[in-house]
């Protein structure tokens, strides 16, 4: 292999790896905006279901001990 193959061959793979690395930065980046999505829906769940719980037990004294126990 002469010397101008070979450099035209380790061109070419290193085109091929920017485009990988390119392609993976953009994975992480969308995976990243999905995980902060998510993120946001779970805690916004939480937080609804910790006002369920709270209106539960503020409208249900049923579940409390009469008083003369």
């Amino acid at each position: 292999m002469q010397q101008e193959d070979r450099l035209i061959e380790l061109e070419s793979r290193i085109a091929h790896q920017d485009h990988s690395i390119h392609g993976l930065s953009d994975e992480i980046f969308r995976l990243r905006k999905k995980l902060d999505d998510l993120e946001t829906t779970c805690n916004f769940l939480v937080e609804q279901l910790r006002e369920q719980a709270g209106a539960t037990s503020d409208a249900n004294p049923g579940d409390e001990q009469p008083p003369h126990y």
